[in-house]
């Protein structure tokens, strides 16, 4: 199946689903549905750098931050609508990874993860201190309770649902054509083996930038909606430690090693936090974490699908 037969199929299931939850008016699926899927784009976006070529960031927060942020200034300066706002914290975000890749990319192991956990430091610092975008005071956006596409009415939390939709469709084919292709490979070496990979004559610099470009594409068009789903946004709120955290837990559970892995983690811890967060409070969301990260490394170290399939090349007893 190639990918636009891959995306159009997925994006045709959910629209389903949103017809379905529309006609049984259930207003609260919206909101949980466009966090689910905003943690399928985060989890796909890190695991492009993080699973495929083996390099562990925990920069997740600055890149989410800094797509919000690019719509809280656009905003102010000259509002857009969102699909383009979406596309403008592509840019910036790409190219802030490209220039963390290119100043960070030759460390490696711990020094790396750190580098990225300094570089969110950096970032929230001087948000907290640019008054134009709130500062740490934080700043509201107005939005419409209704939208209106092809003479439908529809609520606006809808119309964010469907924007993100596209997103986590776009971003699980993207990274599924990568795991196909002669790009996947070559992260696969890097992963496996860098020096090896290097004494291969295989371009590892070139194809790291890449895979940083991408991921912190995807992660600031992932936080570009975010101001407009709130309606206020501080950096508090754009920096939260549940981006970095979940962002890394998701495709552990699932396993890093293919696209499906991400999806697969996202849905179960995401849809286990949203379940908590009805019932008992948004509090024990990183605790939810925790359990079944810890939970996972023990029973399946390879996560989910490496569990799988495990099991399938064991075959019947």
């Amino acid at each position: 199946m190639n990918a636009l037969k891959f995306s159009l199929i997925s994006i045709g299931i959910g629209l389903l689903v949103l017809a379905f939850a529309h006609w049984l008016g259930l207003d609260y699926f919206y909101f949980a549905g466009y966090t689910i899927l905003q943690f399928i784009v985060l989890a796909t976006a890190w695991n492009i750098l993080g699973g495929y070529c083996g390099y562990v960031n925990f920069g997740t927060a600055a890149f989410f931050a800094l797509g919000a942020y690019s719509s809280v200034f656009m905003y102010k300066f000259y509002p857009l609508p969102i699909p383009v706002l979406i596309l403008i914290s592509a840019v910036v975000s790409g190219i802030v990874g490209f220039g963390m890749g290119y100043l960070t990319l030759r460390l490696r192991g711990s020094f790396f993860a750190i580098a990225t956990l300094a570089m969110a430091v950096v970032l929230q610092t001087l948000v907290i201190n640019w008054d134009y975008v709130g500062g740490s005071r934080g700043a509201y956006i107005l939005r419409p309770e209704k939208m209106e596409i092809a003479g439908l009415t529809i609520n606006y939390i809808e119309y964010l649902f469907v924007l993100m939709l596209i997103l986590a469709v776009v971003a699980l084919a993207t990274a599924r054509t990568i795991e196909r292709s002669q790009l996947g490979f070559g992260f696969a070496t890097i992963r496996d083996d860098e020096m090896a990979a290097e004494a291969c004559g295989v371009p590892t610099l070139r194809l790291k930038l890449i895979a940083t470009t991408l991921s912190g594409a995807f992660m600031g068009m992932a936080g570009a909606p975010f101001p407009y789903y709130i309606g206020y946004i501080q950096p508090q709120s754009a920096f939260g430690l549940e981006y970095a955290v979940n962002s890394i837990a998701m495709p552990m559970i699932g396993g890093t090693t293919s696209w499906i892995g991400p999806l697969v983690g996202s849905i179960l811890l995401g849809s286990a936090q949203q379940y908590a967060t009805v019932t008992i409070s948004s509090a024990v969301n990183l605790l939810i974490v925790g359990l079944m990260l810890v939970a996972f490394v023990i029973i399946a170290p390879n996560g989910l699908i490496g569990l799988v399939q495990k099991r399938l090349r064991r075959g019947p007893p």
